[in-house]
């Protein structure tokens, strides 16, 4: 299925961060992204197990026409 086959899909775009001026494709307006980053690890993984950076974007309520802009938190976990 291609997004554009899928009523309600917005462009949004990602402000600051490690994910600074990403673009995507969202629906529902969501308030948050989450956003991960895959880690190296010194170690080759047991069972599958990695490790990921995460970073959350938050939702500027004040734009509201495409792009829909998010931005970083950079009190993100």
């Amino acid at each position: 299925m291609d997004s554009k086959d899928v009523m309600g899909w917005e462009t949004a775009v990602l402000d600051g961060g490690p994910a600074d001026g990403l673009r995507m494709k969202v629906s529902g307006r969501p308030r948050v992204i989450q956003v991960t980053y895959p880690c190296e690890v010194e170690a080759p993984p047991e069972h599958g197990v990695r490790a990921e950076a995460v970073f959350v974007y938050r939702r500027d309520f004040h734009v509201k026409s495409e792009p829909l802009r998010y931005g970083f938190d950079v009190a993100s976990p």
